[in-house]
C-alpha cells in the first residue's frame, strides 16, 4: 500500500514538473529590450468606474468604463488619472483605485 502511494506521488510530481521544465527550455528566441516596447495600456479591474470632469468624487460624471476596458492615461494627480476613452473619445478623470496597468516581464 505504501509503495503504491509513493509511486502515485512520484507520477503526480513528474506530471506537474514536466510543463514547467518544458516551458523554461522552449523559449529559443531572445526577448527584445523592454525600453524599445511601448508601455502597456491601463485597464479597469472592477465592474465599472466613473469618468469625472474633475479629480474628485463630487464632480460631474461624464461616462463609465466597464471591466477590462482599455484606455489612454495622459497624466496623474494624486490617486486620479486623466484619461481618454478610446472607444467614445470622452476625456476625464478616473480613480486610480479601480484601474491598473498591465505589466510586462523583461529579462534583459
Amino acid at each position: 500500500m505504501r509503495s503504491t502511494r509513493i509511486a502515485i506521488s512520484a507520477a503526480m510530481l513528474g506530471a506537474l514538473a514536466l510543463p514547467v521544465l518544458s516551458a523554461t527550455t522552449a523559449s529559443a528566441t531572445p526577448a527584445s529590450s523592454c525600453s524599445s516596447q511601448p508601455p502597456l495600456p491601463y485597464e479597469v479591474h472592477t465592474k465599472a468606474v466613473t469618468i469625472r470632469s474633475k479629480a474628485t468624487t463630487k464632480s460631474t460624471a461624464l461616462g463609465v468604463l466597464y471591466k477590462n476596458h482599455k484606455f489612454t492615461v495622459h497624466r496623474k494627480s494624486g490617486n486620479w488619472l486623466y484619461i481618454t476613452d478610446k472607444t467614445t473619445g470622452v476625456k476625464g478623470w478616473v480613480s486610480g483605485t479601480y484601474v491598473y496597468r498591465d505589466v510586462r516581464m523583461c529579462l534583459d
